[in-house]
C-alpha cells in the first residue's frame, strides 16, 4: 500500500469538505419546505466552506516535508480514505442520491461526519498546525451533537 504524501492528505481534506458543503446544500434544497431543516443544513454547508478555506491555507503553510512518524499516520489516513463509506458501494457521493427522507438525511450527515472526524484526527497527529485542525474537530463535534439534537427532535 503505497503511502500519502502529507500535501494529499491535506488534499484529501479539502475534497471532504467540498463533498460535505454540496451534500448539504443539496439536502437543504431537497428538504426546503422545512425552515428548520433547512436552517440546519444551510449553517453545516457554510461551515464546510470555512473548513475548506482553512484546509487550503493549511496546505500552503505545511510545506512538502513528511512529518516524523509519517509512514503509520499515512497508512492509517489511506484506510480510512479507502473504506466503505469514501470509495465503497456506500460512498459519501453514491449515499446521497439514496436519501429520500429526513431521518436518511440525518443519519447519513451524522455518519459524514463521524467519517471525517476520525480523518482530521489522523491528520492533526501528522502536522505541527495541530491548534488549525484542533479547531476543525471541534467544529465537526459540532455538528455531530446538532445533527443529534435534531434527530431526537425529530423521534418525539
Amino acid at each position: 500500500m503505497e503511502n500519502f504524501s502529507i500535501l494529499e492528505v491535506i488534499e484529501q481534506a479539502v475534497q471532504t469538505e467540498r463533498i460535505g458543503c454540496n451534500f448539504y446544500t443539496s439536502m437543504a434544497e431537497k428538504f426546503r419546505d422545512d425552515e428548520k431543516l433547512v436552517r440546519l443544513f444551510t449553517t453545516l454547508a457554510d461551515k464546510e466552506r470555512i473548513h475548506e478555506k482553512i484546509f487550503t491555507e493549511l496546505k500552503g503553510i505545511i510545506g512538502s516535508d513528511e512529518p516524523e512518524g509519517w509512514d503509520e499516520a499515512s497508512l492509517y489516513l489511506r484506510a480510512i480514505v479507502e473504506s466503505e463509506f469514501f470509495l465503497g458501494k456506500d460512498k459519501a457521493l453514491v449515499s446521497m442520491q439514496n436519501i429520500h427522507s429526513i431521518k436518511e438525511a440525518v443519519d447519513f450527515a451524522m455518519r459524514f461526519e463521524k467519517e471525517t472526524l476520525l480523518y482530521y484526527f489522523g491528520i492533526r497527529d501528522a502536522v505541527k498546525q495541530k491548534e488549525v485542525v484542533d479547531e476543525i474537530i471541534n467544529e465537526e463535534k459540532s455538528h455531530i451533537r446538532w445533527l443529534a439534537e435534531f434527530k431526537s427532535a425529530l423521534v418525539k
